[in-house]
């Protein structure tokens, strides 16, 4: 039974260590879908509908009586 255990550790354990994080492609497609998000984030905070929208909830809130 030991040795089964033990067997089925070291598999585990070299599993584990070939895969041991992102390669630099792998970073290289995250960042690069990062951006891509932001851009279209920033396009669509910054549009007219909604930065009208922003201001005035920023207004409501500023006038709202305590």
């Amino acid at each position: 039974m030991f040795k089964k255990v033990m067997k089925v550790r070291a598999r585990l354990g070299a599993v584990r260590r070939r895969d041991a994080g992102m390669v630099t492609s792998e970073y290289a497609m995250g960042i690069v879908a990062a951006v891509g998000f932001a851009l279209l984030l920033y396009e669509v905070v910054t549009s007219g509908q909604v930065r009208a929208e922003l201001q005035a909830i920023v207004k409501r809130a500023l006038s709202a009586r305590m």
